[in-house]
């Protein structure tokens, strides 16, 4: 489908519909620098830009999902040389954070392959992750708390409690233990654990199952998912719903869709 562009994000389609971001310092565990994190937000307006792709499927190269923070140094945000240290400071930590941001606004949604450890910023952009699978060998953990900081970083203090409950969520920001993809898998953190050589085949499935819907139908999909888990009220929640239901219905490839019989594999025209 392609060769895979290069630099600190690799770009490719693995398959027809199907998107790849792979972040790619393998020697640091794809560990967080600017240069990464501005080339991951360029990859996402590139992907939201793309009409014909239909899934995304986010990993990292080598060993390792993502260790979170280069400590060896992240860089300088632009134009903030000559602010002060804690100026600098916020400039850099809400540019990591509007990941998270960009990752729920991407219209396709996000299957996250966890490979090895998955720590800090990478456990967050697990959590902001559409949908989650785990090979073996992966870890997770957010150590911000055993080094003096918050456990609360990068969105996790608002997105965990939602994936795996409120209780569980406290008891890991903060101990900010280790844990591994077995135990991620039963506290209901990832979909499910295979073994580290099935996890590309695995969430390469799941994409295709999602690109065989149609487009508008999964976007708005997502949309309603994220929305209703910050909106106070079931009402508020299915007015939410009947609205973007009415608004499919009048697509053509709503027309398309129940013209078939269930299951039928259809060719979206994305109208």
């Amino acid at each position: 489908m392609g060769e895979p562009t290069s630099g600190t994000v690799l770009v490719d389609q693995p398959a027809e519909g199907v998107t790849r971001l792979t972040l790619n310092r393998p020697d640091k565990l794809n560990a967080l620098t600017l240069e990464l994190v501005n080339d991951l937000h360029s990859a996402l307006d590139d992907v939201d830009n793309d009409h014909d792709c239909r899934a995304v499927i986010l990993t990292g190269a080598g060993k390792g999902f993502c260790a979170g923070l280069d400590l060896n140094g992240f860089g300088t945000v632009e134009g903030t040389e000559e602010l002060g240290r804690v100026q600098q400071g916020m400039h850099t930590q809400q540019l990591i954070a509007d990941v998270v941001h960009h990752m729920r606004a991407v219209r396709q949604p996000i299957i996250s392959a966890i490979n090895g450890a998955a720590a800090g910023g990478g456990f967050a952009f697990a959590c902001a992750s559409d949908i989650r699978y785990a090979g073996q060998s992966a870890k997770f953990g957010t150590a911000f708390v055993r080094l003096g900081l918050s456990g609360c970083d990068i969105g996790v203090s608002w997105m965990l409690p939602r994936l795996i409950g409120a209780s569980r969520a406290w008891e890991l920001l903060l101990t900010g233990r280790v844990f591994d993809a077995d135990e991620a898998d039963r506290i209901g953190l990832v979909s499910r654990v295979v073994p580290d050589d099935a996890l590309t085949d695995t969430v390469l499935g799941v994409a295709a199952e999602i690109a065989a819907n149609s487009p508008f139908g999964v976007w708005m999909t997502k949309e309603a998912m994220w929305s209703n888990l910050e909106i106070p009220s079931l009402r508020a929640g299915i007015d939410l719903e009947n609205r973007n239901q009415i608004m499919a219905s009048q697509t053509a490839d709503a027309k398309l869709g129940m013209s078939g019989m269930p299951g039928q594999a259809r060719e979206w025209t994305n109208r």
